[in-house]
C-alpha cells in the first residue's frame, strides 16, 4: 500500500529545479488564497504513484512557509484506504511528537474527506519546526478503470521559537478558513500519460 502524504517524513525535502518534472499534466501555477504556487518537485516512487509539490516564488521545500501538494495513486487505493494510513502513521509519531494533533472530516456526500493535522519535528541542523496540514482526498478513477485516489493539500510551516508560537497563535484563526478554501477549491485535472 502506497502511503499518500508524508508530511515532514523528509525534513528536508529534496527539491531542486531538475527534480520539477510536471508528471500529471498540472504544470502550474496553481492559486489558494490569493497566492500562485509554481510546481517545485515531483517524484514517481511507484508505477501508480505520482507526487508533485508547489511553492510560492522564492520559496524552496527545505525551508517553505507555505506550500501546495497534488499527489495522485492511478489504481488499487481508496479515500478511506489512503485516509487510514496516514491516520496510522500520525498516531505512531505520538509518542515522539508532543504537537501531534489531527481531526477528520468526512464529507458523505462526494467520498471525500480532510485530515487537519498539525506535527513538529527538529531538522538537521536542530532547529525546530512545526507543520500544518490539510489534506484533501478525493477519489478518482485510475487508468486502468479501478479505484483511486487524488490528494490536494496546504502545508504551513514555521521555524523556531518565537515563530512557532506566532504560528500557533495564527492558526487558530487561519485553520478553519484554510480548511474551508480547500474544501471548496475546484481540484486541478490530472492527466497521467503512461
Amino acid at each position: 500500500m502506497v502511503v499518500v502524504g508524508g508530511a515532514l517524513a523528509c525534513v528536508a525535502a529534496p527539491s531542486a529545479a531538475a527534480d520539477a518534472v510536471d508528471r500529471l499534466g498540472i504544470p502550474g501555477p496553481l492559486m489558494f488564497d490569493g497566492t500562485s504556487y509554481g510546481l517545485a518537485w515531483s517524484a514517481n516512487p511507484s508505477p501508480a504513484y505520482i507526487k508533485q509539490e508547489y511553492l510560492p516564488a522564492g520559496q524552496v521545500s527545505a525551508s517553505y512557509e507555505t506550500m501546495l501538494i497534488v499527489e495522485v495513486i492511478d489504481s488499487g487505493a481508496t479515500v478511506e484506504s489512503a485516509l487510514a494510513a496516514q491516520v496510522r502513521l500520525l498516531n505512531q509519531r505520538k509518542g515522539k511528537d508532543p504537537l501531534v494533533r489531527l481531526d477528520v472530516i468526512q464529507n458523505s456526500r462526494t467520498g471525500e474527506a480532510v485530515l487537519d493535522f498539525l506535527i513538529s519535528a527538529r531538522d538537521a541542523k536542530g532547529r525546530e519546526i512545526v507543520e500544518w496540514n490539510a489534506y484533501r482526498y478525493a477519489p478518482r478513477k485510475g487508468s486502468d478503470g479501478r479505484d483511486g485516489v487524488m490528494l490536494f493539500a496546504i502545508s504551513r510551516r514555521a521555524y523556531g521559537g518565537d515563530a512557532m508560537r506566532g504560528f500557533l497563535t495564527e492558526l487558530k484563526t487561519r485553520r478553519p478558513a484554510d480548511i474551508n478554501r480547500l474544501a471548496r477549491q475546484a481540484l486541478p485535472v490530472a492527466r497521467i500519460s503512461r
